[in-house]
């Protein structure tokens, strides 16, 4: 099983650039996610990890060799597309044992009759018919062998191209948004299934997704991307406790991080420049900051009760919790005004009942609290 590291990878299709600079490693038998937005250079990622896609400079290494003009055989991968890809014409048995048919073809199986037979011979060899049986078994496939994928459902085609992938015994798996064509019961049961497949197997996954949910519940480690860079690497709690950017801080959460503009003055910290807040410890030196703390840790209270003066402006129940967008005031006395801030959303127990243009206060602790540099968004504190 090969350990993948990444040298100053760049990827251009003409004078577009993809990829800018990418260097990164992936360690043998972890469950990797590259995560980020569409068109951020995950699925180009991958497909260089394939051989399917040339690497316009730097350098791809199989545990310290360098793999830039291998061919993808010699990779020894397994690649999971986004539509399944599967062969119509061809039964759910013959889908799955397709790897190994073609790595038992000899060129004159080519020809059109020879074709025929040879395939027919192949199938019912007892090494190809074994493994294909005990992989359909393990994706429970076993009753639909014998079925064309038309007369499958999506999950059941998407476990198809998954036994397909495995059949061949790889050293590394690829899978390109494999859940995406999925409702949302079947991809919360795909996900599991994958999960425990990792473990089963205990190969490298690389995994590509659009979907936080997706990355925070399987991966080991996860890199996020955005316009072809890489915007930090960790682990899911790493990722969401201690974001690099106010790009990660906002992509990674339901709802986001949220995020504040905040004047710093005389050791004393402004919401919007006029709401004076608690900080966590030292405060940068620097005059213009981003206030950010994660809806969860915010508690809400009565008026007059917490640190930030708020009024309700929306409520969604969402059965065992409620998600209550709060607009901040300035907390004066004589005439309380809303800031001109986003919505600072609170994550809360559903048996909180808030409503609608009620005034409230919001709590929280300064140790929860991180600043971000108002201009580039890394993170200072």
């Amino acid at each position: 099983m090969p350990a993948l590291s990444f040298r100053n990878i760049s990827k251009s299709f003409g004078d577009n650039t993809v990829i800018k600079t990418f260097d990164a490693d992936i360690h043998d038998g972890e469950f990797l996610v590259l995560l980020g937005p569409s068109g951020c250079g995950k699925s180009t990622l991958l497909r260089m990890i394939a051989g399917l896609s040339d690497i316009t400079s730097g350098e791809l290494l199989f545990d310290g060799e360098i793999a830039n003009d291998w061919q993808p055989r010699r990779r020894g991968v397994a690649f999971v597309f986004q539509t399944y890809a599967l062969y119509p014409h061809a039964t759910v048995r013959e889908n799955i044992a397709f790897p190994l048919i073609m790595d038992a073809f000899r060129p004159w199986y080519h020809l059109p009759v020879v074709n025929m037979i040879a395939r027919a011979r192949l199938m019912k060899r007892a090494d190809i018919a074994e493994r294909t049986l005990r992989i359909a078994r393990q994706l429970e496939l076993e009753p639909l062998l014998d079925r064309r994928p038309a007369s499958l459902s999506g999950g059941q085609r998407q476990r198809v191209a998954l036994a397909r992938a495995l059949v061949r015994n790889p050293s590394l798996y690829l899978l390109d948004e494999p859940l995406s064509n999925l409702d949302a019961k079947l991809r919360t049961q795909m996900r599991s299934e994958i999960s425990a497949l990792h473990h089963k197997v205990g190969k490298t996954f690389v995994y590509v997704t659009h979907d936080q949910v997706e990355a925070m519940t399987m991966a080991t480690r996860i890199i996020i991307m955005n316009k072809g860079i890489a915007q930090q690497v960790g682990t899911p709690d790493e990722i969401y406790d201690e974001p690099a950017n106010t790009f990660v801080a906002q992509f990674v959460g339901s709802p986001p991080m949220n995020l504040i503009p905040a004047t710093i003055r005389d050791s004393e910290m402004r919401l919007s420049g006029r709401l004076a807040v608690e900080h966590p410890g030292p405060l940068p030196k620097r005059r213009e900051v981003t206030f950010g703390i994660r809806p969860e840790k915010l508690s809400i209270h009565a008026a007059g009760e917490g640190q930030l003066p708020a009024r309700v402006s929306v409520v969604e129940r969402l059965g065992a919790e409620t998600v209550i967008g709060c607009r901040l005031m300035t907390g004066e006395e004589d005439h309380d005004r809303l800031l001109e801030t986003d919505l600072v959303f609170v994550r809360v127990s559903d048996h909180l009942k808030m409503a609608i243009g009620e005034t409230c206060s919001l709590n929280y602790r300064s140790d929860d609290v991180l600043l971000f540099d108002i201009e580039d968004g890394r993170r200072l504190v």
